[in-house]
């Protein structure tokens, strides 16, 4: 192995014993709740470090607030490729322990040169952000060197029924996940990686979300999305230790060594038509959710957190909760157990030419293999959802998410190991 593939370039050398000092100081609660799945929402001072055993921003307390990204490689080398992980890498450390991008910050460093941190997170706690670092199927081709490693649940994702995907909505051969409790601070996060990456990725696509649309601890209330119902009642959550450890985190029997301890993510933007949703009855509402709109409840009886019964009949033995509602044909019960993590964001991109809001659900899920998870559930819906009256997707994306970076090395290191 090369100087470069075992840890950070030059560049990002520079200064990393600082933050690896400033790192260690405020990450050694935050690491051990983190890692058992922290009951407890992040506020504006809570920081998570960017190291460990696998990367923040998936079992982590979800934040309010999102910006995604996906970049498409340029015409790179493979060591350029290594080195861009490792300058991305080692900025990530920085900003998620409330520093600036750079060892110089935004207001320092050579006065003829541009700063090495854009400024506008200057004076700003880290409002728990994390970042989070993904390879598409694209990375895998020939350029790299890599295209034996590719995980085969690196898959292509099919094209599902209904399906209206954008092109420069689609893909990408990396993709950064900043979720922060700040707006400007994910945004700090994804402005500033993608001026590091200049010459080297070029942005594809991106989305900013609010408001969660999932919780991913006991501790977190359920959030409601656009349509206004509580989204993510029955989410996996990260105290569920076993079921994440058996659902979410890759491992080595799978099949690609250097995945295990990562996940694999799907993104989908969900356009919804909300005009339309809100002129329909209360009743049509709830029985295209399967759900009561106030508390939450399956519409076979008791509270938010009932398991729903799908065999409770009503009225001329019709069921209480219909066949083709969302949540009868998500429940891992009418899935042969497929489940995933979710965690998701609302999104107001404006309006369309027709006045109408262009908003909905950016949705994120991580799993261990898309094709036994994610996959069959999606099929399921586009085939079968009431709620596909009301939703088109727009977007999608599919990135393997390598485990945690070792201090003083980066982000899918073992990728380029071989």
């Amino acid at each position: 192995m090369t100087e470069q593939r075992r840890g950070l370039s030059r560049r990002g050398l520079f200064g990393l014993a600082g933050a690896g000092v400033v790192g260690a100081g405020l990450g050694t609660g935050v690491t051990a709740a983190v890692a058992q799945g922290s009951s407890t929402d992040s506020g504006a001072a809570a920081s998570y470090p960017f190291f460990g055993d696998h990367q923040a921003g998936i079992v982590t307390p979800a934040q309010d607030r999102l910006h995604f990204a996906s970049f498409d490689v340029s015409d790179i080398s493979r060591n350029d490729l290594v080195e861009l992980l490792s300058d991305w890498s080692y900025a990530a450390s920085r900003m998620t322990a409330g520093l600036g991008a750079g060892s110089y910050g935004p207001a320092n460093g050579p006065y003829d040169s541009p700063p090495d941190d854009t400024g506008e997170a200057l004076d700003l706690p880290p409002s728990g952000l994390t970042i989070t670092f993904g390879f598409g199927p694209t990375l895998f081709d020939d350029r790299f060197g890599i295209a034996d490693r590719r995980p085969a649940a690196l898959i292509d994702l099919p094209h599902f029924p209904g399906d209206a995907l954008v092109d420069n909505l689609v893909g990408g051969d990396l993709c950064i996940q900043a979720c922060s409790d700040d707006p400007q601070i994910a945004v700090h996060a994804i402005r500033n990686l993608s001026r590091i990456a200049f010459g080297r990725a070029t942005l594809r696509w991106s989305q900013l979300g609010f408001g969660r649309t999932s919780s991913t601890t006991r501790a977190q209330v359920t959030p409601r999305n656009l349509f206004g119902f509580k989204d993510g009642t029955a989410n996996m959550r990260a105290e569920d230790t076993a079921e994440v450890t058996k659902e979410v985190w890759a491992h080595s029997a799978d099949g690609a060594s250097w995945m295990a301890g990562g996940s694999y993510l799907v993104s989908r933007k969900i356009r919804m038509t909300i005009e339309t949703w809100d002129r329909t009855s209360l009743r049509e509402q709830e029985t295209v959710i399967g759900r009561t709109k106030g508390e939450g409840a399956p519409l076979s009886g008791g509270t938010e957190f009932t398991a729903p019964n799908f065999a409770a009949l009503g009225r001329a033995d019709v069921p209480l909760i219909s066949t083709d509602s969302h949540v009868a044909l998500a429940h891992p019960t009418n899935t042969g157990g497929a489940t995933m993590l979710r965690r998701g964001y609302n999104f107001v991109d404006g309006n369309d030419d027709l006045g109408r809001l262009n908003a909905g659900l950016f949705f994120i899920c991580f799993q261990r293999d898309p094709r036994e998870q994610f996959v069959p559930i999606q099929l399921n819906l586009a085939k079968n959802d009431a709620m596909n009256e009301y939703v088109r997707h727009v977007g999608s994306g599919i990135f393997a998410v390598p485990p945690g970076a070792a201090e003083g090395s980066f982000v899918g290191a073992a990728l380029f190991d071989a």
